[in-house]
């Protein structure tokens, strides 16, 4: 059974919220993908993961990308991770992804977002369900995150 952290945004956006997580992800030497809703928003990921800080260097690739398969970080569409990712997020209310293989399953979540809230409220329950253990996760006004369950 997969680890399922649920990481409600309440204080910023994804953009902000999730490279830093990608940093610690790959200081710890795992393999991540992110599952993404749309076409938009992954064109959009890469390019801000590229620039969100000066002095940061953020490996990545898409799924249709030339040699996706070797991608630290991986932004896609699939349910499955061409890179054999361990550690997988999903964003923007997509679909949980397969999880056979999965050590960690981190569901981000945008808290001003009805469509993303309602969404996530149906994953924990089917997660719930599968067995799975589950922690909840807010954001406090500094950014940083709490855990609530």
């Amino acid at each position: 059974m997969a680890e399922v952290l649920f990481y409600h945004l309440t204080e910023s956006r994804l953009e902000d919220a999730l490279p830093p997580l990608l940093e610690k992800s790959l200081e710890r030497g795992w393999r991540v993908s992110v599952h993404l809703s749309s076409e938009e928003r992954c064109a959009a990921l890469d390019s801000h993961l590229w620039t969100f800080r000066e002095d940061s260097f953020l490996p990545h690739g898409g799924a249709e990308a030339p040699h996706a398969e070797r991608q630290p970080v991986l932004l896609t569409l699939s349910g499955e991770a061409s890179n054999g990712s361990t550690v997988r997020f999903v964003a923007d209310g997509a679909d949980v992804p397969e999880l056979e293989g999965v050590e960690r399953l981190v569901m981000m979540f945008d808290g001003h977002d009805q469509s993303q809230l309602d969404a996530a409220r149906a994953q924990w329950k089917t997660l719930k369900a599968g067995g799975h253990a589950l922690t909840y996760w807010q954001q406090t006004p500094d950014r940083r995150w709490e855990k609530k369950a």
